[in-house]
C-alpha cells in the first residue's frame, strides 16, 4: 500500500487545483530621479465601498509590497515615504491579480542626505545590549509560524527544538515584554503566527531584582522578546488541526489567542503518536532518574562530544531544553496563560501546562572504554524501554505597585509528576579478540512519582534621593520524590570458574529537599554616573534520601533487608555571602567590579546502615567584572568575568551502592568538596543598517578546580568491596571524585548579509570548542581532550509571501584524543545538508518539500552513513481569505531514516543507534482563525 501512495504521491505532486475569489495587489517603489528601490514605503489600502476595510503592508529590501487576501472592489491606496510627496491612485481589482509595476516618488523639499538615513528601513539595530530585528524585511508564506519566522533572522538557530540566538540558547520568549508559558521558548515561537509581529529583540534578560538595583546577579538569561504590529494585538487568532495517515499515524491540535490591549489569553493543545513534542524536560526531569540506572556510567552534562550539532555557545541546555526524546512519542498536552493588568498597580501572569507523554525506545550501542595497557575493553548492549509520564505545571508572577517608589514581585511555581517505566536490556562485556568476560540481561520496572514547590518574594523601595535603594528577595523551594523499583537480574562471569547469579530485588526510595536564600540589596549614588552595592545573600538547604532494597525470600516476598543496598542519608549545606559592587556608566561604557566573601558549610549524616558524619566548612572570595563599551550606535562589546561554587548534590555524596545493573555499579562519596569555577565570556555585535548586514561574535572560557568528575575502577580480578558486595572481572564501579585540570573554550560567529539579486538573505557561521576533562580509570588519570570545528551557512529566500526557500549546511569536525592511550584519538565528521521550499503554486494550491542529507564519516564501517530524509506534501487552501487547507503529506519518502550518534566523555567511546519513526502519509485539515479589530496601520 506505501509503495502504491509512494508512485501516486510523486506522480501527482504538482496537481493542480480551482482557483479562489482573493486577489493581489503588487508593485515595487523607487525613487522617481534615482530609480533606486525605497525601502520600508507606507502602503494603505482603503475600500471605497466600506472604509473601515484597511490593510497595509511596507516595501521590502528590493522596493517590493505586496499586499493578498483582496475581494474584488474599488479601493484607494495612499503611498507614504519620508521625505517624499505622498501618492495616492485609485484602484480597481477585478477578478484578477494586479500588478501595478514600478510606483515612482518624488522627493519633497527635505534635506536627501537627511532622507537616506531616516527613511531607510533597518533590517538589524544594536541597541545597548539588545539587538533588534526588523521582521518586515524578512518574508514568510501564509499562516507561517514565529518559529519558521527566527530561522532566517541573522544568528539565529533552532537545533533539535532549541531556540539559539548568537550562539546562545535561548530560555525565555516574550511577547510585548510579558512571559507567556513559562520557560518554554518553542511553545511560544510556534503556536504563533508570524504575520503578527513587528520586531524582535534578543537580549539578556537580568533577574528582577537586578533589573531594580542595575547590577547583574549572575542570573541573566537569553531572552527573546516578540513586538506585535499595530493591529495585530487586538482580536482573536490562531488555528486547529487533525490529520491521520497509514499505520494508524494521528495528530490534533490548535492554538486560540484572545488579545484586547493589555489582556492576553492563550490556549494550545496537542494529541499525536507521530513524535510531536509539546513539552519542556522539567515535565520529565526530577521522577525519571531513577529508569536510567541500568546503563553504564555517562559523562558529566555538557562535557561529551557527539556526532551531531554540538550545544553551541557554552549554555548548557539543563532544564530548559525541549523534550526531544529519541525513540517513538506520543503526546497530549495543553496549556493555558493568562496576562492582565488588573488595574494601573496590579500586572498578573498565569500559566497551566498538562502534558501525558509516551515513549518507546529500542537501542543498539557499542562501548569502547580507555585503559592504561595497550588493550581494550568492550560493551555491547541492546535494549528497549517504555516510559509513561504524567505532568501538572503551575505558574504565577503578580507584580504590584504601590506607588513609585515601591513595588512587590510574587512568583509561586508548582510542578507535579507521575512516572512508570519498563527497561529490558541485554549485555555483554569483552576485550580484544573477542575474549568474553560477562553478561547480563536485566527487566527493571519502576513507578515514581513527586512534586516541586517553589516561591520567589520580591520588595523593591526606591528613596527620594536618586539611585539609593533597597530591595529584599527570598526564594524558597521544597521538592518531594518517591517511587518503587523491581529488578530482575541474571549474570553470568566468564573465569577458570564460570559463575552466574540471579538478583530479584525491591527498591523503595524517598527523597526530599528544602532550600531557603534571602538577599537584600542596597545601592547606594556616589555621584552622577556611579554606584555603590552592598549585598548580602545567605542560603541555607536540608535534603533527605532513604533508599531500601528488599531480597525475595522463598514465600515470594520481598522482605528479606540488604543491608549492603540500603542507605538513609542527610545532608545540609549552609552558605553565607555578602559583598560589595560599584558600577560606572559612562555615554560609551558601562563597567561593574564586585567581590564576594563566602563561607559555605556542608555537613553529611549516614544514620542507616552505618552511623557517620562528615562536616567540611571553605572560605571563598569570588570576584567579578563586566564591562560593556560601545564603539558607535552600531557596534559595541562586552566582557564578563565570573566566579562561582557549585556544592555536590545529595546524589552525589550518598554512600550506597547501586546494583542495578551488575556490570555497572556506581555510588556516591560523602567526601566530596564543592568545585570553584572561573569563566570568561566576551560578545561582540557590529550592525549596518544601511547595508543590512550584521556580524556578531561569541567566545567563553573557562576552568575548574576540585571538578567533580568521575573515578572508574575496571576489576581485572574479582574483587570485595565495602560491605561484602562482590564487583566481578570485568565489571565496573564508578564514584564521583575531585580532579583537577578541567578546562573548555567555547566560540561562535556569524555573519548576515542580503543576496539582492536573489531577493535572499544569507548567513553565515563557524565555530569551534575545546573540553578537556580529567578522570581517574583503575586509579590513573586520564584526560580526554575533545575539539569541534563547525561552520555553514543558511539562505533564506526574502522573495514574497508566495514563495518561501531555505538553503542550509552545517558541518562539524569532530577530534577526541585520551592521555592513557593516545593512539585511541578519534575524528569524526558530521553534516547535515538541507533545503526546504514553501511555494503557493497557484491560487489556492500550495506544495512543500523538505529534503535533507545527514553524512557521518569516520564513526566505523557500521555506522558511517549518507542518509536521505524527504519530506514533501500538496495543500489547497480554500474558503474566505484561504482560512482552511486540506494538505496531503508523506513523511520520509525515501525510507531511510535513522538515528546515530556518537558519545566521546572521558571514561569512553560510544556509538549508539536508536529506533525512529519510519515511512508514513498522513491527511491533515487545518483552519486559521483571524479576527483582528483593527487592520494593520504603520
Amino acid at each position: 500500500m506505501k509503495t502504491f501512495l509512494s508512485i501516486i504521491f510523486l506522480s501527482f505532486f504538482s496537481v493542480f487545483a480551482a482557483r479562489s475569489q482573493n486577489f493581489t495587489l503588487s508593485g515595487k517603489i523607487r525613487d522617481a530621479v534615482t530609480n533606486q528601490s525605497l525601502v520600508g514605503a507606507n502602503i494603505i489600502l482603503s475600500s471605497i465601498a466600506d472604509s473601515t476595510k484597511r490593510t497595509g503592508t511596507n516595501s521590502d529590501n528590493n522596493g517590493y509590497f505586496r499586499i493578498q487576501n483582496l475581494s474584488s472592489g474599488r479601493y484607494i491606496m495612499k503611498v507614504t515615504y519620508l521625505g517624499y510627496k505622498k501618492i495616492e491612485k485609485n484602484i480597481f481589482i477585478r477578478n484578477d491579480d494586479n500588478d501595478l509595476g514600478v510606483i515612482k516618488m518624488e522627493s519633497s523639499t527635505l534635506n536627501m542626505t537627511e532622507v537616506v538615513i531616516e527613511g531607510k528601513q533597518t533590517t538589524t539595530q544594536v541597541k545597548g545590549d539588545t539587538t533588534e530585528y526588523n521582521t518586515n524585511a524578512y518574508k514568510t508564506t501564509k499562516d507561517a509560524s514565529t518559529e519558521d519566522l527566527v530561522k532566517k533572522l541573522p544568528g539565529v538557530t533552532v537545533e533539535n527544538g532549541t531556540v539559539k540566538a548568537q550562539g546562545e540558547e535561548v530560555k525565555k520568549v516574550l511577547i510585548d515584554g510579558q512571559e507567556i508559558f513559562g520557560d518554554d521558548p518553542t511553545i511560544t515561537l510556534r503556536n504563533m503566527p508570524s504575520e503578527i509581529v513587528d520586531k524582535i529583540q534578543v537580549f539578556d534578560k537580568l533577574s528582577d531584582q537586578s533589573q531594580f538595583t542595575g547590577f547583574d546577579d549572575g542570573n541573566s538569561q537569553k531572552t527573546m522578546n516578540i513586538i506585535t504590529k499595530n493591529g495585530k494585538n487586538k482580536g482573536q487568532f490562531g488555528k486547529i488541526y487533525a490529520g491521520y495517515g497509514t499505520d494508524d499515524r494521528y495528530i490534533a491540535g490548535g492554538n486560540l489567542n484572545y488579545f484586547k490591549d493589555k489582556r492576553r489569553i492563550s490556549l494550545i493543545g496537542l494529541s499525536n503518536n507521530t513524535n510531536q513534542q509539546n513539552f519542556s524536560s522539567q515535565d520529565l526531569l526530577g521522577v525519571t532518574g531513577s529508569t536510567n540506572v541500568m546503563r553504564g556510567p555517562s559523562g558529566p552534562s555538557g562535557r561529551q562530544s557527539r556526532g551531531g550539532p554540538p550545544s553551541g555557545g557554552g549554555s548548557d541546555a539543563g532544564n530548559f531544553l525541549i523534550g526531544q526524546q529519541g525513540g517513538i512519542n506520543t503526546t497530549q498536552s495543553l496549556g493555558l496563560n493568562y496576562i492582565d493588568v488588573w488595574s494601573k498597580k496590579a500586572t498578573v501572569n498565569f500559566s497551566y501546562f498538562f502534558n501525558k507523554s509516551g515513549n518507546t525506545t529500542q537501542t543498539v550501542l557499542h562501548r569502547q572504554y580507555f585503559l592504561k595497557d595497550t588493550s581494550s575493553q568492550f560493551y555491547d548492549e541492546t535494549s528497549a524501554s517504555e516510559s509513561r509520564n504524567f505532568n501538572h505545571r503551575f505558574s504565577l508572577r503578580i507584580q504590584y505597585d504601590f506607588d513609585s517608589s515601591n513595588s512587590l514581585i510574587i512568583q509561586p511555581k508548582f510542578n507535579l509528576q507521575d512516572n512508570s517505566s519498563s527497561n529490558s536490556l541485554s549485555g555483554i562485556n569483552f576485550m580484544q579478540a573477542n575474549q568474553l568476560l560477562s553478561e547480563t540481561t536485566n527487566d527493571l520496572h519502576s513507578i515514581v512519582s513527586g512534586y516541586n514547590l517553589s516561591n520567589n518574594l520580591l520588595y523593591r523601595h526606591k528613596f527620594k534621593k536618586a539611585g539609593r535603594t533597597i530591595s529584599l528577595n527570598i526564594s524558597n523551594t521544597y521538592k518531594d520524590k518517591s517511587g518503587e523499583t523491581n529488578l530482575i537480574s541474571r549474570s553470568w562471569f566468564y573465569e577458570t570458574v564460570d559463575s552466574s547469579y540471579l538478583y530479584d530485588q525491591r527498591t523503595n526510595t524517598s527523597s526530599s529537599g528544602n532550600v531557603i536564600s534571602p538577599s537584600i540589596n542596597y545601592t547606594e549614588p556616589l555621584g552622577k554616573n556611579s554606584l555603590l552595592q552592598f549585598s548580602y545573600n545567605p542560603s541555607f538547604s536540608k535534603n533527605t534520601s532513604n533508599k531500601e532494597t528488599n531480597k525475595i525470600d522463598t514465600l515470594g516476598e520481598y522482605l528479606i533487608m540488604d543491608t549492603a543496598l540500603t542507605n538513609h542519608f542527610v545532608n545540609k549545606t549552609t552558605i553565607q555571602r555578602s559583598g560589595i559592587s560599584y558600577r560606572l556608566k559612562g555615554t560609551k561604557y558601562n563597567f561593574t567590579a564586585g567581590l564576594n566573601y563566602q563561607n559555605t558549610l556542608l555537613t553529611s549524616d549516614e544514620t542507616f546502615p552505618l552511623i557517620a558524619q562528615t562536616k567540611k566548612s571553605y572560605d571563598n572570595l569570588l570576584p567579578s567584572m563586566m564591562l560593556q563599551y560601545k564603539f558607535s550606535k552600531s557596534s559595541n562589546l562586552r566582557v564578563f568575568y565570573r566566579t562561582s561554587t557549585n556544592a555536590p548534590d545529595i546524589s552525589q555524596l550518598q554512600n550506597v551502592i547501586n546494583y542495578s545493573n551488575p556490570l555497572f555499579l556506581s555510588s556516591g562519596n560523602p567526601d566530596l568538596k564543592q568545585e570553584y569555577s572561573h569563566s570568561l565570556t566576551l560578545r561582540y555585535g557590529l550592525t549596518n543598517s544601511v547595508k543590512t548586514r550584521m556580524f556578531f561574535a561569541f567566545a567563553s572560557a573557562g576552568l575548574t578546580n576540585n571538578n567533580i568528575g568521575n573515578a572508574t575502577i575496571i576489576a581485572k580480578a574479582d574483587s570485595i568491596l565495602e560491605r561484602g558486595i562482590i564487583l566481578n572481572k570485568g565489571s565496573q564501579l564508578s564514584i564521583p571524585v575531585n580532579l583537577s585540570g578541567s578546562r573548555y573554550l567555547r566560540s561562535f560567529f556569524t555573519y548576515g548579509l542580503p543576496v539582492r539579486f536573489l531577493k535572499s538573505n544569507l548567513n553565515l557561521n563557524a565555530g569551534m570548542s575545546f573540553n578537556r576533562t580529567p578522570a581517574l580509570i583503575n586509579n590513573v588519570i586520564n584526560l580526554s581532550q575533545t575539539y569541534n570545528f563547525n561552520g555553514g551557512f543558511v539562505l533564506g529566500s526574502n522573495i514574497s509571501e508566495k514563495v518561501d526557500f531555505t538553503i542550509s549546511y552545517s558541518g562539524y569536525y569532530n577530534m577526541a584524543d585520551n592521555s592513557m592511550q593516545p593512539e585511541m584519538s578519534n575524528n569524526y565528521f558530521y553534516h547535515i545538508a538541507s533545503f526546504k521550499l514553501n511555494w503557493i503554486i497557484w491560487k489556492g494550491l500550495v506544495v512543500s518539500s523538505d529534503l535533507a542529507n545527514n553524512l557521518y564519516s569516520g564513526l566505523g564501517e557500521t555506522y558511517d552513513k549518507s542518509i536521505y530524509m524527504w519530506n514533501a506534501g500538496i495543500g489547497y487552501k480554500f474558503l474566505k481569505n484561504e482560512a482552511a487547507e486540506l494538505r496531503l503529506t508523506c513523511y520520509d519518502i525515501l525510507n531511510q531514516n535513522k538515528s546515530i550518534s556518537r558519545t566521546v566523555n572521558e571514561s569512553y567511546i560510544e556509538d549508539n543507534n536508536t529506533n525512529v519513526l519510519k515511512q508514513y502519509y498522513m491527511i491533515i485539515f487545518t483552519y486559521n482563525l483571524r479576527n483582528f479589530k483593527h487592520n494593520v496601520k504603520k
